[in-house]
C-alpha cells in the first residue's frame, strides 16, 4: 500500500516538473506577443504532441497542440494591437516564423463559442495549476481517509 508520504511527494514532484517544463529551451514555439516597437510582451507556449485538454491546430501550415486559454490569449493581444507570432527559439534568440496565428485559429475553429475575455477569465473547462493541486489533494484526502478506516467496516 502506498504511503501518504509517498503520495504527497508525488504531488510536489509534479507540480515542480510542471513549473520547470514552462521554461524555454532550444526547439520550443511559442506564441510570443511583442509592443509595435518591438518589446517583448508575454508569451503562450505551442505543443508538438497531444496532452489533455489541448486542441490540435495548424499555424502557417505547422502542427501544434495547444490550449484554449492560448487562442483566446491570441484574439486579446491583437485586439489591444500588439504583434503575435508564433516564434521558434533557436538557442541564439527567437525567429518569428509565423505572423498572424490570430487569423489563423480563432476560439470558434476550436469549438469555443465563449468570448475571449470569458475563456481567459476561467470559464473554460481546462484545468488550472491550483485545480490539478486540489484534485490531487482531494485524493490524497480520500486515500488517507479509506486507509484509517479501512478496518472499522465502513
Amino acid at each position: 500500500m502506498i504511503s501518504r508520504l509517498a503520495i504527497f511527494l508525488a504531488a510536489i514532484c509534479a507540480a515542480t516538473a510542471v513549473q520547470a517544463d514552462s521554461l524555454p529551451k532550444p526547439g520550443d514555439f511559442y506564441l510570443i506577443s511583442r509592443d509595435q516597437a518591438g518589446k517583448f510582451l508575454g508569451s503562450h507556449k505551442l505543443f508538438k504532441h497531444a496532452s489533455a485538454d489541448m486542441k490540435h491546430v495548424t499555424y502557417c501550415g505547422n502542427e501544434y497542440f495547444v490550449r484554449d486559454s492560448s487562442v483566446a490569449w491570441t484574439e486579446l493581444q491583437a485586439e489591444f494591437g500588439h504583434v503575435v507570432h508564433v516564434e521558434f527559439n533557436f538557442g541564439k534568440g527567437w525567429r518569428p516564423i509565423c505572423a498572424n496565428p490570430e487569423r489563423e485559429v480563432t476560439l470558434a475553429d476550436i469549438g469555443i463559442s465563449l468570448d475571449a475575455r470569458e475563456v481567459l477569465a476561467g470559464a473554460s473547462t481546462e484545468p488550472s495549476t491550483a485545480k490539478r493541486l486540489a484534485t490531487i489533494g482531494a485524493m490524497f484526502r480520500t486515500s488517507v481517509f479509506e486507509e484509517s478506516n479501512s478496518g472499522l467496516g465502513m
